[in-house]
């Protein structure tokens, strides 16, 4: 029987106690100094994000990565150059500085700053156990594996987009081109796109791919917007420039004038923003500023509040992470609505909208996984969490499904039989002791109970970006996963073995119309 990280977290907590109790106490003095390094942290913490529980990460992380990481923040280095280091050349620059990212000067006294480090210190653990090995069956029986003759090494793929009429499209970073296959694989056109084309709009008569334009964090305005004329006889070009590493852009008539305009994230690294793009009579379009704040992730477009105006979700991570709502006041502006926040070390990395209890609103299905920022290690509170929106502007959560490292999943009815499946990648999985969770199906047995499934290849790519759709056209839902080679800390040879196997991507057919 296997028991939960946080029961075994409790039953060494209640061990401890027993042994500590029988030594010493901690004294009265000890006691007021944690409690107030605890409010001073809130008082400080909380100003920029939710508060983080010493609890969340493990004690050398506090020491080496995250509490230097807060203390630039607040203006604290510990040497005169450490400011100086922080901050890139260039327009990226310029525009850290200009929104004071980092102070030159303490915004918090020496002896407060002590208190907030000695808080986490103390009561940060040490380390945190093994978490529960998986039941991961091997074999995924309405999906067959196809493991394409086009290969890239090593494979950076940043894009994988299932196409309405059938077929898909690949954008990989390395050779800095996208792909577009037809439905049985082969390579039908490709274009040069620079680095790091990671979002395609697919419309009637062009594609909008949003391009990074650096795939390592920057705050340099390197990125843009391009539109990929379908028609051999257009050519390409940039509609928006010099955006600050966007990852995420979405069309839509936000303010009902019969034109259309954009919704981007530019996630960058300091900076960046959430801005919606105002089309204009003359093709131009007019930025539009809803949050200022670097981690903007995805949003979504709907009428959220039900008044007949279209309202703007999205997803922010980096730092002050949450899901907020930005609610369409008519005049061309919009009020924000925070509807859920989460603690930084989440690593919030996905959500989209669903409404899967069939009441007619939208719900919220969201991954966090992001391990990036520091050495990884393995966090029970990350995996895939489904929000019931129960109206007013808040939400509950309705289940959590554990996954290492998550960073994408669909919640589809992949085995048509009524209930909704789920289907899940992990970009930080247990790579020491399972790395098949990098690839999660699990098919729904009832009432949110999942039988875990991944396939015999699941090793040899390691897995960033998926898609869902009918990519042969005959009635069922595909899947494909991209893959991009990068390191990881645990000893072994995985980069090398993604780069000479080159696989790009993988496809999941769906066969389930095939069998019937």
């Amino acid at each position: 029987m296997r028991r939960s990280l946080i029961t075994e977290n409790f039953l060494l907590f209640c061990m401890t106690l027993l042994v500590t109790s029988c030594i010493q106490h901690p004294s009265h003095e000890d006691e007021v100094k944690n409690g107030e390094g605890e409010k001073i942290a809130r008082q400080y913490c909380n100003s920029c994000h939710v508060f983080p529980q010493p609890e969340l990460l493990i004690k050398s992380s506090w020491k080496d990565y995250v509490l230097p990481r807060m203390g630039y923040m607040l203006g604290i280095y510990e040497t005169s150059n450490e400011r100086k280091a922080l901050i890139e050349s260039g327009k990226g620059g310029a525009l850290v500085e200009n929104r004071n990212i980092f102070p030159e000067t303490p915004k918090i006294e020496k002896s407060d700053w002590e208190r907030i480090k000695q808080y986490y210190l103390e009561n940060a653990p040490l380390q945190i156990e093994n978490q529960r090995e998986r039941e991961i069956e091997t074999g995924l029986p309405i999906f067959e594996t196809k493991i394409p003759d086009f290969k890239l090494s090593p494979p950076g793929t940043t894009l994988v987009k299932i196409l309405k009429e059938g077929g898909y499209v690949i954008g990989d970073a390395h050779t800095k081109k996208i792909y577009q296959f037809s439905a049985d694989g082969k390579l039908e056109k490709m274009a040069n796109v620079k680095e790091g084309a990671v979002n395609l709009i697919e419309r009637d008569n062009d594609l909008l791919i949003t391009v990074m334009g650096s795939f390592s964090p920057t705050d340099n305005p390197s990125g843009f917007l391009m539109k990929l004329p379908l028609s051999p006889t257009e050519r390409p070009k940039k509609i928006i420039d010099h955006l600050q590493r966007p990852v995420h852009a979405i069309d839509t008539d936000l303010n009902n004038d019969g034109i259309m305009d954009l919704v981007i994230c530019e996630y960058a690294k300091w900076t960046g923003g959430l801005y919606w793009w105002k089309g204009m009579p003359n093709g131009s379009f007019e930025r539009h500023p809803l949050l200022e704040q670097a981690g903007s992730i995805k949003s979504e477009i709907i009428d959220f509040n039900r008044d007949g105006l279209l309202d703007v979700i999205v997803l922010f991570g980096q730092g002050n992470e949450g899901i907020s709502v930005f609610i369409n006041q008519g005049n061309d502006t919009f009020k924000e609505n925070k509807l859920i926040g989460f603690p930084p070390t989440y690593g919030s990395s996905y959500f989209e909208l669903i409404d899967f209890d069939q009441d007619g609103d939208k719900d919220i299905l969201y991954t966090c996984g992001d391990n990036a920022d520091y050495k990884p290690q393995l966090k029970a509170y990350h995996g895939i969490y489904l929000f019931e929106n129960k109206g007013d502007f808040k939400l509950e959560q309705k289940f959590f499904f554990q996954l290492n490292g998550a960073y994408k999943v669909a919640l589809k009815d992949f085995d048509q039989d009524g209930d909704l499946d789920l289907a899940a990648i992990s970009f930080f999985p247990d790579f020491e002791n399972q790395q098949e969770e990098s690839f999660i199906y699990a098919e729904n047995s009832g009432n949110f109970q999942f039988a875990e499934k991944s396939f015999s290849e699941v090793k040899s790519g390691r897995w960033m970006v998926m898609d869902t759709g009918d990519i042969d056209q005959d009635g069922d839902l595909d899947i494909i996963l991209g893959s991009l080679a990068f390191e990881v800390i645990p000893k072994g040879n995985y980069v090398d073995t993604w780069v000479k196997n080159g696989i790009p991507f993988i496809i999941l057919e769906n066969k389930l119309k095939s069998v019937q």
